[in-house]
């Protein structure tokens, strides 16, 4: 019987090793993945609830004790991919070992960009669970954090930090949060949130030096502020980890190139999920990387159907989901935001609004906040690319319906 390796056990991977036993796969399935924990474990939380005191790994495990043994997956953990042999097929690992496969699944995911202002005590990057223990010891009430980067991660620690009684300020060279993914003016949406809550946010600047001397960090930034931390983060996006692979045949650009049924250019049986696979869209026809929880998961779907079925294989073609958790506000975001054509339905201010995004005819995507029925209807809309205009009015008609609803029961 065939045996499918699997390296890298965090979503991606563990999702893949289920989905192959629950397509037939008889054989064997091996996990293989670097960090050396007892488990695998997902990543989400770790911005959010894993950084409260009280949190442990195994609240955070991406199965329940005994899973992976019950539909018999091999699990080795603390070993990491050194190189690969894909005309022998032979995975070669740190431990000096080698692994022979009859399949692949890269699913190596991706690491913290570094701090540009070196490490050591109280100088955080956030990706791992260890990462995230190290932060956690900071979030004591009353200090001070500096958060470098207003992405997702940076807008999620804030919150979380602030929520702990921290004194923070995020920064960030764009004029708005998450401005790269929702644009700038979205953005100052959640810009306008942060402030409310508390945070000091310096944004369109950056940071131009950071001094530490009697266990302070002393930040310069552009506009010539100074500012003094107990600690810092730094969120400043992410490298795929595709080293090991160099040499190996297999393409690579910022990510395992892959074709639209996720096989991986220029090998034969290698497949790649998750945030370290780039594969060609049959929608937009240019190839396409994304580091989402949902994404990972729908990709070992389909990678696992195309490993064991003889049919045709199934093509990637997603909407695109994420969520963060910020402050009160449930934020999911579904197909391709960012463009200057939008339009927001429903008050920021009352917590409870969407923004809906076209490319001057059809939906293609939208952020929500706080409103799932508006998340079902765009999710659908976007997928069947419907008129933007006949999901806007949708939408305010729901608004409608529930202050009515609201104002009956008042």
């Amino acid at each position: 019987m065939s045996t499918v390796l699997i390296v890298g056990a965090s979503v991606g991977g563990v999702k893949t090793a289920q989905a192959l036993r629950a397509a037939g796969h008889e054989g064997r399935i091996i996990l293989v993945e670097a960090e050396a924990v007892p488990h695998p474990y997902d990543r989400p939380p770790l911005s959010k609830s894993y950084l409260s005191p009280d949190a442990g790994l195994s609240q955070i495990a991406l199965v329940p004790n005994g899973d992976l043994d019950a539909i018999d997956v091999e699990l080795i953990t603390g070993v990491a991919a050194t190189s690969l042999d894909p005309a022998n097929k032979r995975l070669r690992l740190s431990d000096g070992t080698e692994q022979p496969y009859d399949t692949l699944v890269i699913a190596t995911g991706a690491r913290a960009r570094p701090s540009p202002w070196g490490e050591g005590p109280g100088m955080h990057v956030l990706r791992t669970s260890s990462d995230a223990e190290k932060l956690r010891a900071e979030l004591v009430p009353g200090r001070r954090i500096l958060i470098v980067g207003a992405g997702f991660i940076g807008a999620e620690v804030a919150g979380t930090a602030v929520k702990a009684g921290l004194q923070v300020t995020m920064v960030d060279p764009l004029p708005a949060p998450m401005s790269r993914v929702l644009n700038e003016e979205v953005g100052h949406i959640f810009g306008q949130k942060h402030r409310e809550e508390g945070v000091n946010t310096v944004l369109g600047h950056t940071v131009t030096s950071v001094v530490k001397a009697e266990d302070l960090f002393h930040v310069e930034l552009s506009n010539a502020e100074w500012h003094v931390a107990d600690a810092v983060l730094v969120g400043i996006g992410a490298i795929v980890n595709t080293e090991w692979l160099e040499g190996s045949g297999v393409a690579l650009e910022n990510g395992v190139l892959c074709g639209p049924d996720l096989a991986a250019l220029g090998v034969n049986d290698i497949y790649a999920v998750g945030d370290v696979c780039r594969w060609t869209s049959n929608q937009t026809t240019h190839t396409m990387r994304l580091e989402h929880w949902t994404n990972a998961v729908d990709q070992a779907l389909i990678a696992a159907h195309n490993i064991v079925s003889s049919e045709e294989p199934r093509h990637y073609d997603p909407v695109e989901y994420v969520w963060s958790d910020q402050y009160d506000w449930k934020i999911q975001v579904v197909g391709r935001t960012g463009s200057e054509d939008f339009e927001v339905v429903g008050s920021p201010g009352e917590s409870r609004f969407a923004v809906t995004y076209s490319d001057g005819t059809s939906l293609v995507g939208a952020v929500i906040v706080n409103w799932p029925r508006a998340l079902v209807a765009c999710r659908r809309a976007v997928g069947q690319r419907t008129r933007a205009e006949t999901v806007r009015a949708d939408l305010e008609q729901l608004l409608a319906t529930a202050k009515r609803s609201s104002s009956g029961r008042g």
